[in-house]
């Protein structure tokens, strides 16, 4: 019997129109092993957490570079209660200050980015995240 593949969506959320970045984390964690599904862009909180529960997936990446994290983040938490999906990581990256960082992770956000981070950091957290969980 073969381990089922961590699976991620990764999402462009809003207006935001900058999605290179999105486009090389979501290759390099499908390079990395696992199953990526990429939305696209100008995607709301509501299509984004539709996807990732008809996907089942494990974990949503959201990047964010268009000053709209605070909004975003929480939203797209609301809507994984409202679904009964909280079992869905939410990870994400863009331009954020430390602060709200630290704000984003106390309201349940898993792990946050900057947008000097690498690939790899990215990828050692998912697999450390999900080693010990079966698969």
């Amino acid at each position: 019997m073969t381990e089922r593949k961590i699976r991620i969506l990764v999402a462009k959320p809003g207006l935001d129109g900058h999605d290179r970045g999105a486009k090389v984390v979501a290759r390099a964690l499908r390079d990395a092993g696992f199953e990526v599904i990429y939305t696209g862009l100008h995607q709301t909180p509501e299509q984004i957490v539709a996807t990732a529960v008809q996907e089942d997936v494990d974990v949503i990446g959201l990047s964010v570079l268009s000053g709209t994290h605070m909004l975003v983040f929480p939203r797209i938490l609301a809507l994984l209660r409202q679904q009964g999906a909280e079992h869905i990581t939410l990870i994400g990256g863009g331009t954020m200050l430390p602060k709200e960082m630290r704000e984003l992770k106390a309201i349940g956000v898993a792990a946050l980015w900057g947008v000097d981070s690498s690939t790899q950091e990215i990828v050692a957290w998912i697999r450390d995240r999900f080693s010990s969980t079966a698969r």
